[in-house]
């Protein structure tokens, strides 16, 4: 706990109360946490071919069985992440059920081994359907084979988390010709906000107590966190989802995309770097950009909730589903604004925790079947009532719930 939030809480009257408050919070989180984690054990396991089904309908029931790597990386990556840091959640059947996504990520993802590129899509069974000209399912897949390397032990995950990283970062600095996306004549030299974010997510998960990566990764870390903090655009009045590679704005609906969620979750990785890099400085900046201004525009005034798209100069987005709200910008939110007040103090962002928790618990979660819905109206009706797909897996609700559980059990 930070001194400031110590000396704040010292000062108040109502301390008692707030303790209070924070400990129902803390405890109806990890309940959710619970029920979240029952319905992806009970309904997603493929016990046949290994890994998990991620098409799942509002009960759980299978209705695609296409398997999504990024989603495939993402459940054994929650999966040990949870064995390792919670006692309740130490047990067999959640590891050898990580172990078993894992492997099947092995056999299966990558595209043509000893080559790096995975698929995006899988069969059932492993054969490829579809694969995408980005890192992200890489990503996912080096973030899954370290967590399997924590949880067990077994060096071959490491290894192969460490590939695949030095590979996502070849692509990513050096030379992408890889990734198979031609640069075409007429398209701008964009940098999406979300390559950096991923990268230095990463950098956190390879580095996390081990000292030899985390110094082998202390330049790009810093490398990304700069990246990110390039989106800052009109004089620090908006966070653009898109810049140009020298950090300037662009042109048409491109270069005015805004995704108030992105920014937010961009929020609460760079404030990890902060704490890392012990930078105050960088932490009030953080804190003011990618946690309140996010919020500012991107707050429903009418009807709650973050928008999932904005444009910058206020035309309508070209987004079909830009008024809708899902769930994974509200999971991120709750992450930013917990982390934010933990690591400050201020009490403003521990107010908007509790506005955006509020609507979050009480819009996308399902109390009859469990787990959380995804996509909502504007005025927060479900607009589907599927749980899981081909973006929505066991990744950002447990992650949110779990995180939230630690922090909220350390103030």
């Amino acid at each position: 706990m930070s001194k400031g939030l110590r000396a704040r809480r010292a000062s108040g009257g109502d301390m008692e109360k707030e303790r209070e408050t924070l400990q129902a919070w803390k405890e109806r989180v990890g309940q959710e946490l619970d029920r979240v984690v029952a319905f992806w054990m009970e309904h997603s396991h493929d016990q046949e071919h290994g890994g998990f089904f991620t098409c799942l309908d509002r009960e759980g029931r299978v209705y695609d069985d296409l398997k999504y790597v990024w989603l495939q990386g993402r459940q054994v990556w929650m999966y040990c992440r949870l064995y390792r840091t919670f006692q309740r959640f130490h047990h067999s059947q959640l590891l050898n059920a990580a172990k078993a996504g894992g492997e099947f990520l092995l056999r299966y993802a990558r595209l043509a081994p000893p080559g790096k590129k995975c698929a995006f899509v899988l069969t059932r069974d492993g054969r490829p359907v579809k694969v995408q000209r980005t890192i992200f399912s890489e990503c996912f897949y080096t973030m899954a084979m370290n967590e399997l390397w924590r949880a067990t032990g077994e060096v071959r995950y490491q290894t192969e988390a460490v590939e695949m990283m030095d590979q996502i970062v070849h692509w990513v600095r050096e030379d992408a010709s890889g990734l198979g996306r031609p640069q075409l004549q007429g398209a701008p030299t964009a940098e999406p906000m979300a390559v950096p974010m991923m990268l230095l997510n990463l950098v956190e998960q390879l580095g996390e107590a081990d000292e030899e990566l985390a110094g082998k990764y202390t330049e790009l870390g810093d490398w990304c966190a700069r990246r990110i903090l390039q989106h800052v655009q009109r004089d620090g009045q908006a966070v653009l989802e898109n810049v140009s590679e020298d950090g300037k704005e662009l042109s048409g609906c491109l270069g005015r995309q805004q995704n108030p969620g992105h920014a937010l979750e961009a929020g609460w990785f760079l404030l990890r770097h902060c704490i890392r890099k012990g930078d105050p400085e960088l932490r009030a900046h953080v804190l003011d950009k990618f946690l309140l201004l996010p919020f500012r525009s991107g707050w429903d005034p009418d009807h709650g909730g973050l928008f999932y798209f904005q444009d910058a100069d206020d035309f309508c987005p070209t987004q079909l589903e830009w008024a809708m709200k899902l769930w994974w910008p509200h999971s991120e939110a709750m992450i930013a604004f917990l982390m934010g007040y933990s690591e400050s103090g201020d009490p403003v962002l521990l107010r908007l925790f509790y506005q955006v928790a509020e609507y979050t618990f009480r819009q996308f979660r399902d109390p009859e079947y469990g787990e959380w819905f995804g996509y909502l109206s504007r005025e927060g009706k479900v607009a589907l009532s599927i749980k899981g797909g081909p973006f929505k897996g066991c990744f950002h609700v447990p992650r949110c719930l779990a995180m939230c559980e630690e922090m909220l059990g350390a103030l």
